[in-house]
């Protein structure tokens, strides 16, 4: 090979295995009489083929087999003699490993031998835009994305099924684009089931002609009852030129046309129903498609779609839920049938939690009835949602991953998905007081220690962590405190003021709610020693900021919902409450997406600052905190 041969091989040869292989056979023939690629030393050429070589795991299998002997007499005399060019490439290793082995935490195994992933990982991800990204998917996409990413140097295919368009939308479409991006998920490609309407059009045909399908006009109560009871259709030995002529007119939308389908011919009576003659394409003529406008009049089922776009787009593996275990089967005939490049197929348990669904029909559903705010909801198990909620993408993504590609289909508490978010916002979460609205309790401060004017001083947001800054706390003998606190109090009790110091309660004002009550400054009493903390803002000195303390119950109350369950008798009554809070004056600064912690109340996610309103949105309460209680993990989402 000539220098200019050489030279562009470095890009060439991160590619999979396919189309590297013709590379390495004219490296391993150019060899033949050389110690290095270009001259007598290790040079800029040698060192920049040997990295790419090395950080391509399917290239570096294939090397270490020696069939290329001198290919794999230079590699490893490289390996051998030159650690200099070596650094970057053990520190890769290095991360690889601890990624591995944080994600195998808490039990999770990645430890699987994907077959001939030495020749090239490919995985999708392959929603159908209908509906927003729910943990569900999550899992699907981060399963597919490290196996592409991670465990090998493949490559990640975001493909969208857009084959249904009555339920799907151009917005339905962009959130999953975006949601994948949050997560840190980066396709190396992105492509539409719609792109091949063409190619799947010329493969149904393929199969009518080849006597491996039929276009059925049977009603589909009756399909239905014949497919499960294992009988024939009456339409199964029809001519291929009339299955031709009828898929033509299903082509047109005609009147005929629209009575039919089209059904594999796989099988009357297997003991597996996914393999009874599955209709692969159906009609629609009521709704254009959001991408390819009234084009098209019929459109192909996913069990058809799937397998033969997986092969013809170079999918290696595909990593699917165990909902699709029983159609695998089914996903084989088509490859074998149509004699298509073969594809892996792995199942894993999809993602499931207590009194939670995950069907996009009843999501849907509470959408549309305006039992949810919409799909980004914070009682949703969308990725906006939870998001929404106050869980952060570093949380989400180290939760699902430590779950593992298992099959084992199991399901799980929400306290551990948000006991892994605590982890990442205790220590980063600047700390506010607020005071509840109602009933809050007025105190009067006196004593020698009392302040006569208000005043301020500065204290840090976060008793731990002194990078997150400090705020200003106002102290003036004019407070406010919550009537629960007021309530337990006795007279002459010592309490602490947290962030001041001690005091003793003097005077409680009678009455049930409690009005008022005195209490009398000791700043050198013991704070260790008093069996109160309580919080409180001066009323004086600051501008106090409203705000709404919202927090959430589970949507339904069922731990595990049945496919016949009725999901309106199991919907949760009241699954929202909100309070009107007072915060100190610090809190005027937060803004949409914050995440703090009110002392003694738990963390919280800022869903409007005060400068998130628009002109004429905040209604007669004025412009004010929305803020999300976020669970911790210890009672669950509530």
């Amino acid at each position: 090979m000539k220098l200019d041969e050489l030279k562009p091989l470095e890009a060439l040869l991160t590619a999979d295995f396919r189309q590297i292989e013709p590379r390495l056979q004219s490296l391993d023939k150019h060899l033949i009489l050389r110690t290095y690629l270009d001259g007598y030393t290790l040079g800029d050429i040698d060192t920049k083929i040997w990295q790419a070589l090395r950080g391509n795991r399917a290239a570096v299998s294939f090397i270490k087999r020696g069939s290329l002997v001198n290919l794999a007499r230079w590699f490893q005399f490289i390996e051998e003699n030159h650690p200099e060019i070596q650094a970057d490439i053990l520190a890769k290793d290095a991360a690889a490993k601890a990624k591995v082995a944080a994600a195998s935490k808490a039990g999770a195994s990645y430890a699987l031998a994907l077959q001939n992933a030495d020749k090239g990982v490919v995985t999708r991800f392959l929603p159908e835009p209908s509906g927003y990204l729910h943990i569900g998917h999550a899992k699907a996409a981060l399963l597919s994305d490290y196996f592409a990413h991670q465990a090998y140097n493949g490559t990640l295919r975001l493909r969208l099924d857009d084959t249904n368009p009555s339920k799907e939308k151009q917005e339905y479409q962009d959130a999953i684009i975006e949601d994948l991006a949050l997560m840190g998920i980066r396709p190396d490609a992105l492509s539409y089931t719609s792109d091949y309407f063409d190619y799947l059009y010329d493969m149904c045909i393929r199969l009518i002609n080849e006597g491996h399908a039929y276009a059925d006009d049977t009603d589909q109560e009756t399909m239905r009852d014949e497919r499960f009871k294992g009988i024939a259709s009456r339409r199964r030995d029809r001519s291929v030129d009339e299955n031709l002529r009828i898929f033509d007119e299903m082509k047109k939308g005609s009147e005929e046309g629209v009575q039919n389908c089209i059904r594999a011919k796989v099988s009357v009576d297997n003991p597996n129903k996914a393999m009874r003659d599955p209709v692969i394409y159906r009609c629609n003529i009521e709704t254009p498609h959001h991408r390819t406008g009234t084009k098209w009049k019929m459109y192909p089922m996913y069990d058809f779609a799937c397998p033969i776009v997986d092969s013809h787009e170079g999918v290696t593996h595909a990593l699917r839920s165990t909902e699709y275990t029983d159609r695998n089967p089914q996903y084989q005939w088509f490859l074998d049938t149509l004699k298509l490049r073969q594809v892996y197929m792995w199942d894993f348990a999809r993602i499931n939690f207590i009194r939670t669904f995950l069907s996009k029909r009843k999501l849907a559903k509470l959408v549309d009835t305006g039992r949810v705010w919409g799909w980004d909801d914070p009682r949703m198990p969308t990725i906006r949602g939870v998001r929404r909620r106050g869980m952060t993408i570093p949380a989400l993504r180290d939760f699902i991953l430590k779950q593992g590609p298992s099959r084992n289909v199991v399901t799980m508490d929400w306290t551990n998905f948000w006991a892994s978010n605590k982890k990442e916002i205790d220590p980063v979460a600047p700390r506010h007081t607020a005071i509840l609205q109602k009933d809050a309790v007025k105190v009067t401060v006196t004593g020698a220690e009392a302040p006569a004017e208000p005043c301020s001083a500065d204290r840090p947001k976060h008793p731990k962590n002194k990078d997150i800054g400090n705020k200003k706390v106002f102290f003036a003998s004019d407070l406010i405190m919550d009537q629960a606190d007021a309530n337990s109090f006795k007279n002459g009790e010592e309490i602490t003021l947290m962030a001041w110091g001690n005091a003793f309660v003097r005077q409680i004002s009678g009455g049930d709610p409690i009005p008022s009550l005195t209490c009398e400054l000791n700043l050198q009493g013991d704070v260790k020693k008093t069996e109160k903390k309580v919080t409180w803002l001066a009323s004086q000195g600051q501008e106090l900021v409203p705000a709404e303390l919202w927090d959430f119950d589970y949507l339904i109350t069922k731990d595990v919902l049945q496919e016949d369950d009725s999901l309106e008798e199991f919907l949760t009554p009241v699954t929202e409450t909100m309070e009107d809070a007072w915060c100190d004056e610090a809190a005027a600064q937060l803004k949409k997406d914050d995440i703090i912690q009110l002392e003694r109340r738990g963390y919280y996610r800022v869903d409007k600052g005060l400068g998130d309103w628009k002109d004429g949105e905040e209604g007669s309460k004025g412009k004010r905190l929305v803020l999300f209680c976020i669970p911790t993990g210890k009672t669950g989402p509530k």
